[in-house]
């Protein structure tokens, strides 16, 4: 390869990886209102898209459903971190739910902006996936006003007349360089189009992506530690091998590694997820150790100290757990 051969068998390690400030604020959020109300809580669909989080939470007490008729009347219900519509909260009020909505933050606040946009009279050209549950979810705040656009290619398809007034809005977690694509696209057809007042796409996934711009054009192979329904770990294997990977691959866990991909390999990337807990990397770390891949060199891009605050609903009811108690 280049003189990075004379440190055979090298891992970079990209940093920031693994759990964001929502990724975090969502599990703890179930954690906590297992302690607090005792299993079983219910979640609707996936807190975060990572299989072992599920899974762990899951063997904890969480029962996870894709409805909400699913989760008995009176019941403890969870909303996810990608956010719901307006007639979900609908639906859980309707049926007597108790909720704790975890969604993150950064997409309350695409939420937000969607209501605003709508409200004053503007077309919203939503750049995300379809059937993802945060484009779901963003779509339902305004659905007579919003039409989806996937990729740049889809632009010059688009049927919606020439409105005066037309804002872009983003799914949190997607790839910075193809949102920048889509979005010059849209405004070279429109150039009415108006941006929203700040980016959509979250910290995280903007940095994550950074870290691995840093190590791709040095490494023979990528890994990614993220499930298949993490856009934004699927998005870090497009990131790498557009930056200059030889190759990546992104895996659930070091269970699906496989001999072949970095049996010649000098140099390993590492890198995971915004929803994927420390222990998942660490396990990566030590099936390429066992196979002689080492030292560890982290490559750092970014500092991160964003915390977000628990949901309000669970903060009340754990203040008042803590106020009843004996001191």
């Amino acid at each position: 390869m280049t003189d990075e051969s004379i440190n055979a068998r090298r891992i970079l390690l990209a940093a920031p990886r693994g759990y964001c400030a929502g990724v975090d604020r969502a599990v703890v959020t179930v954690e906590k209102a297992l302690d607090l109300y005792g299993p079983p809580v219910y979640v609707r669909k996936q807190i975060v898209h990572n299989r072992y989080v599920v899974d762990t939470l899951e063997q904890r007490g969480a029962v996870f459903v894709d409805e909400l008729d699913e989760v008995p009347e009176g019941a403890t219900v969870v909303f996810s971190a990608h956010g719901v519509a307006p007639t979900v909260h609908d639906e859980a009020r309707d049926r007597g739910l108790k909720t704790i909505d975890a969604t993150c933050p950064l997409v309350t606040k695409v939420h937000s902006e969607a209501r605003r946009f709508a409200a004053e009279g503007y077309r919203i050209l939503l750049v995300g996936h379809e059937g993802h549950e945060e484009v779901v979810g963003t779509m339902g705040e305004a659905p007579t006003a919003m039409t989806l656009v996937e990729h740049p290619d889809a632009v010059a398809d688009l049927d919606i007349g020439e409105p005066e007034r037309l804002v872009w809005l983003s799914q949190t977690t997607l790839s910075v360089d193809e949102t920048e694509e889509t979005v010059d696209a849209l405004r070279e057809r429109f150039p009415q189009l108006v941006s929203p007042p700040s980016d959509d796409i979250c910290y995280a996934t903007q940095n994550r992506q950074a870290a691995v711009k840093a190590i791709a054009p040095r490494c023979d192979v990528v890994i990614v530690v993220g499930s298949g329904n993490s856009s934004n770990s699927v998005r870090l294997v497009e990131v790498a091998l557009d930056a200059g990977a030889g190759a990546s691959y992104r895996v659930d866990s070091a269970a699906e590694l496989q001999e072949e991909w970095v049996a010649g390999a000098d140099v390993v990337g590492v890198t995971s997820g915004a929803s994927v807990p420390e222990v998942l990397v660490d396990e990566v770390l030590a099936w390429l150790a066992e196979r002689g891949h080492g030292p560890v060199e982290s490559v750092s891009t970014a500092e991160e100290s964003l915390v977000f605050a628990l949901p309000p609903e669970l903060r009340r009811d754990l203040k008042a757990r803590q106020a009843a108690s004996p001191a």
